[in-house]
């Protein structure tokens, strides 16, 4: 049902790193701004760079225009809605790039379109530079409204509990780990299993007590691989070993770093090889309790862009419109310069300035915008079913 107001323009676009559910959040927007409000939407190609596309002539304002079926399979099956259970983006994203140098184009670009207001899917790193395209377009007196909706795997956008991706990423890595296990378990080996997360640890903490493993390693707890965490995995592995079990589940999240606090390519092999060298030492030291570690077999699996894709979740589904929803009723209200989030079990909203804040102050402090509570119920939860996390006496 159609509600009436002044017909507006809108367009969305998909930055940085693709996630499962961007497509249902795309989907969203065009069915709530067609339905209730009869707009019109169009789908910006590549990010900010469709904008430079447009303005080239590379790209045709009419060709982009997103209708409710505008994805429909052919034939028999006609009229089903593929977007919303597709990964990636049909619209296409980017992650690298100089938006900094093709600000003019960019923002001309938009002025070509004619947009009444803009709706970017992003994290953190694509927010952070749109704010910069808005400013610089406000300064040269042009409205930039835009309406944000984060989304990345690493679920460290500030103010929002959830962002789209995050739920599937979580289910993709403890399917790994289930996996893992029995290969483990066939080959009495240690798995050193790297996960994706950047500097925060949500995707490796969930997906590790998920998974069943046996220790989580994330920056907000072991940031650094030292000697004492290292002992500590040792300590677990021999524990474990006196229990008849000659196998185990690592879980170590890319942020955390080498002994040195410097990053590591793949912190995995970096891990797996000294869990190895340690267990080595140990089982010639004069502690008697580690002398079962004389053979420990590690083997190191990166999941890496494996945890991106796959079905969108029911809960990224859901959780991906109600945000577009949410967005194309701020921009009904004139309620610009916000960024949609879940909280509390509900859609709602914050305004952008208090976001940015929150990123260009974690910037600085080389931290996550959001990160995993060390004295949160989850780390909690970990430590109190075995679970090694760190050994609050060395860290």
């Amino acid at each position: 049902m159609t509600t009436t107001t002044h017909s507006k323009r809108i367009g969305i676009l998909t930055s940085g790193g693709d996630c499962p559910g961007l497509n249902a959040v795309i989907r969203a927007v065009v069915r709530a701004a067609t339905y209730k409000y009869g707009w019109e939407v169009y789908g910006i190609p590549y990010g900010t760079d469709g904008f430079i596309e447009l303005l080239t002539g590379k790209r045709r304002i009419e060709d982009l225009r997103l209708h409710e079926h505008g994805y429909d399979i052919p034939g028999l099956l006609q009229g089903l809605d593929v977007l919303h259970f597709l990964s990636g983006s049909v619209l296409g994203s980017i992650s690298k790039g100089d938006p900094d140098r093709h600000a003019d184009d960019i923002i001309h670009g938009y002025q070509k379109m004619g947009l009444d207001a803009l709706i970017a899917i992003g994290g953190d790193g694509s927010i952070e530079i749109m704010d910069k395209l808005a400013k610089q377009a406000i300064k040269e007196g042009v409205a930039w409204n835009w309406v944000v909706i984060p989304k990345t795997i690493d679920n460290d956008v500030p103010f929002t509990e959830l962002s789209v991706g995050f739920d599937t990423a979580v289910n993709r890595v403890t399917q790994a780990l289930y996996d893992l296990t029995f290969t483990a378990a066939s080959h009495d080996r240690v798995m050193v299993v790297e996960v994706m997360g950047r500097d925060a640890g949500y995707l490796a903490l969930e997906a590790g007590i998920a998974g069943g493993a046996d220790g989580i390693l994330i920056p907000e707890l072991t940031p650094v691989l030292n000697d004492g965490v290292i002992y500590g995995i040792c300590q677990k592995l021999a524990s474990l070993r006196r229990d008849g079990r000659r196998f185990a589940l690592i879980v170590v999240a890319e942020g955390v770093k080498n002994r040195s606090g410097q990053k590591e390519k793949y912190i995995g092999d970096y891990l797996a090889h000294k869990i190895k060298d340690y267990c080595d030492k140990l089982c010639f030291s004069e502690q008697p309790e580690f002398c079962n570690l004389d053979q420990v077999d590690t083997r190191v699996t990166v999941l890496g862009h494996l945890q991106r894709g796959g079905t969108p979740s029911s809960t990224d589904r859901l959780l991906a419109t109600a945000f577009g929803r949410e967005a194309v009723d701020l921009i009904a209200n004139g309620n610009y310069n916000q960024m949609v989030i879940w909280q509390n079990g509900r859609v709602s909203s914050v305004p952008l300035s208090r976001v940015i804040e929150q990123i260009k102050k974690a910037r600085k402090e080389g931290k996550a915008p959001s990160r995993v509570d060390s004295q949160g119920f989850l780390v909690q939860t970990a430590r109190d079913i075995g679970i090694y996390v760190g050994d609050l006496s060395v860290e």
